[in-house]
Order: structure tokens, then C-alpha cells, then sequence
């Protein structure tokens, strides 16, 4: 975030990297575990670095393309290119490329693994529901997320999950088809080494998991936190989140489902009706509640010090 106007969050920095932190020991731990199970070194550290290097450099096109995202021009959205072009300036910071997904679920994400490559998208569903000032609050949103390099730090924590996975279901299909083979040079069977490294990856995959749902709710607040300095509207960013949270009860749960892989990059989460039961320890964002809740602490603090 250097050279960005956006106010910094001691409290959710700190817990932030925390949290990092202990991804990385689960990191370490995990390919310490691999290579005692039995598994190649080097294997271990091709797959890692080869998928840590896909989801780094792929990661804007993989979500442009998936939600059906296209980069527009100022002359096709000239007023969505001026808010952004006003907050850019408010906040001193490099202009990202600016998409539209034409879906009717109203929402907003950034993605790329730089400021350089970052791409800020709306829905026309959130153009359509929103009002200039609300939908420039949920840009500020999105914008912090990319001066705080929030893509890239979601994407670093995320990779270990996915090579867990990976792994997890690639031996269990190994250790079904070796069955009761015996090693040749009076080591483990093939099977056992397999279902050992099942075993890590899925502790491994379980651990990461829920470390990343924690710093994606994090950030998440961090995000609201800076956007409601910059713009000086707290309340306008409370009337957006308000206003999609309650419309996204109207859209259809075929629709929602489709895009649900997007959550973690939303700027609020795409439930389906089902969704609404999972537990907080696996939420993309804190409860709406707490977010509503630290905005209006923010209005209380900028109406004290005007």
C-alpha cells in the first residue's frame, strides 16, 4: 500500500499477519510431512512452486473469465471510469483496468496479483440497484483491496489449500489402485505411503482452509474500514451492503450457485439459500451486523472530529 492515501489498520494489519504467519508454519509443516511420508522432495517442491506460480500470475484472467467479465473502455462506461479516475486521485494511487460481468447478481470484485495487472469489476445488476454515492463507496471498497495487495495475499494463502486437495483425492485414487502392492526395495507398500500423504494433505488442506477464511474476513473489514476514511461517507458504504445483502434473497439460487466460487473476492457474499446456515468459522466475511456495526462507529468518530 506505499504511496496510498488509504488509512491503515494497525489492529487488522496485526491480525492479518498473524494469521500469515500461521499459514506459513502450516507451510513448512505440510512439506516436512509429505517428505516423512515417503514422497519425492523434488516432487513436492515442482508441484508446490508450479501451482503457487499458476494461481500467482493466472488468478485475474481465471475470474474475469469465469464470471464472463470484459474489460471496458472509458468511451463504453464513461461515468463508471470517472468515479473510478476520482477515487484513484483521492487516493493516490495507479488506475486499475475496469470490467463489467453482465449478470443480475448485484456485487463487485477485484482481482490480479498486481497493481499492475489488478482488474476492478461491477455486476450491471449492482449498477442498476445502486445510487452514484453508494456504488462509488463499494468501488473504494474494491480499490482498497487492491492498494493493500489483498488479491495477492489471498492468492499466496489460498495456493496451499488447493495443492492439498490436490493431493488428497490424487492419493486416494493412487492407494485404490495399487491396492495390496508390495514396495520393491522392502519399504512401505505404495498404498500405505499413499494414504500418508492423504492424510497430511488433508490435515494440511483443513488447517490452511480455515486460516484463509479468517484473514479473508480481515481483510474484508479492512477494506470497509478504508474505504469509509477515503470516501468520508461511512453511511453510504452501510446503504450499499444493506441494499445487496437484502437483494440478493431475490435472486434465483441457480444463479447464485454459479458464481458462489467467487465469494472470497465479492464485496458481499453470493449465499444461496442454503448457504445461510454455514457456521461463521467458515464465512468469506464477518456477519453483515459487524460490519454495519464498525461503519457506524466510523460515522460516530468523523461526526466527533468535525
Amino acid at each position: 500500500m506505499a504511496g496510498s492515501k488509504f488509512r491503515a489498520d494497525r489492529g487488522l494489519t496485526t491480525r492479518m499477519v498473524m494469521t500469515m504467519s500461521l499459514l506459513a508454519l502450516v507451510y513448512a509443516a505440510f512439506i516436512a510431512g509429505l517428505i516423512l511420508a515417503g514422497l519425492n522432495v523434488w516432487l513436492v517442491v515442482l508441484i508446490v512452486v508450479g501451482f503457487a506460480l499458476f494461481s500467482y500470475f493466472a488468478s485475474d484472467k481465471i475470474a474475469m473469465f469465469s464470471m464472463g467479465a470484459k474489460e471496458v473502455s472509458p468511451e463504453q462506461a464513461p461515468e463508471l471510469h470517472a468515479m473510478i479516475d476520482r477515487l484513484c486521485a483521492m487516493a493516490d494511487m495507479p488506475k486499475p483496468r475496469v470490467g463489467i460481468a453482465d449478470t443480475d447478481v448485484p456485487n463487485a470484485f477485484a482481482t490480479g496479483h498486481s497493481q499492475k495487472s489488478a482488474v476492478v469489476c461491477v455486476t450491471t445488476g449492482l449498477m442498476r440497484r445502486l445510487e452514484g454515492p453508494e456504488l462509488e463507496a463499494v468501488l473504494a471498497h474494491e480499490l482498497s483491496h487492491v492498494a493493500h495487495r489483498d488479491v495477492m495475499v489471498m492468492t499466496i494463502a489460498g495456493f496451499l489449500g488447493i495443492v492439498a486437495g490436490f493431493l488428497t483425492q490424487a492419493g486416494l485414487r493412487f492407494a485404490m489402485f495399487t491396492g495390496g502392492a508390495r514396495s520393491n526395495n522392502g519399504g512401505p507398500a505404495p498404498a500405505v505411503v499413499a494414504l500418508l500423504v492423504v492424510l497430511v494433505s488433508a490435515v494440511a488442506w483443513a488447517l490452511s482452509f480455515l486460516l484463509t477464511r479468517a484473514l479473508s474476513r480481515y481483510r474484508e473489514l479492512s477494506a470497509d474500514r478504508a474505504a469509509a476514511y477515503l470516501t468520508g461517507r461511512p453511511s453510504t458504504l452501510g446503504s450499499a451492503l444493506t441494499k445487496i445483502t437484502g437483494d440478493m434473497a431475490r435472486i434465483p439460487t441457480r444463479d447464485l450457485r454459479q458464481v458462489e466460487p467467487f465469494n472470497a473476492f465479492f464485496f458481499a457474499p453470493a449465499f444461496s439459500r442454503r448457504g445461510f446456515s454455514l457456521g461463521q468459522l467458515i464465512a468469506t466475511h464477518p456477519p453483515v451486523q459487524q460490519r454495519l456495526a464498525q461503519l457506524s462507529d466510523i460515522s460516530r468518530q468523523l461526526g466527533r472530529g468535525a
